[in-house]
């Protein structure tokens, strides 16, 4: 993997999230700002690592495209920030009873829907390609968990080109960070390559 091919996909996805996030924060209660992009290569383990779990479990919204050109990507949450991402999502917060409930559960599912097919659409245009990813799927627990999840998400391939891009969502003075990752096999790099996006 080198640098051109990293430029290509940090483009993109800068490019995507920072168009997505303004639109979230003109319709939603909160503040989204992308909080940096970084890419590395590794496997489903890894990119799921550049999350800070902080020893403790997080709520994550994936999807993944199959094909000849497939990609995985995955939104990670702090189940803590719940109050906080609610709030700035919807304008209002859910009745807290502990864990995450099923209205969390939609509204985080919605989220990553929406920030996710933002991504996956600037890969796929730049490609002039269409495509179908499959429905979002959530999952909570520990980095284990996820991983596994997004693992059994992205298939065969062992090794990915990796975008990590820190969001950071702000309303009435409180913040919550989330993180956006996204897995491109290498041929789907090199395809990028090609079109000079």
């Amino acid at each position: 993997m080198n640098a051109k091919e990293n430029t290509v996909l940090e483009r993109l996805a800068v490019s995507s999230l920072e168009k997505c996030l303004v639109k979230l924060s003109k319709v939603s209660a909160g503040t989204w700002q992308l909080a940096g992009t970084a890419e590395s290569s590794g496997t489903p383990g890894s990119a799921v690592g550049k999350y800070d779990f902080k020893g403790q479990p997080a709520a994550a919204v994936y999807f993944d495209i199959k094909g000849d050109l497939p990609m995985t990507s995955v939104m990670i949450f702090d189940p803590a920030d719940l109050d906080c991402i609610s709030k700035c999502f919807l304008g209002y917060s859910f009745p807290r009873q502990g864990g995450i409930s099923q209205s969390d559960e939609v509204m985080l599912l919605e989220l990553g829907n929406i920030v996710l097919n933002s991504l996956s659409n600037s890969v796929f245009n730049a490609l002039g390609e269409s495509f179908m990813p499959s429905v979002p799927q959530f999952v909570a627990g520990d980095a284990l968990r996820i991983a596994d999840s997004v693992r059994a998400a992205a298939g065969a391939a062992v090794t990915f080109n990796i975008v990590a891009s820190p969001i950071a969502i702000q309303c009435d003075g409180r913040v919550s960070r989330s993180k956006v990752i996204a897995l491109v096999p290498e041929h789907l790099t090199l395809a990028l390559e090609r079109t000079k996006a």
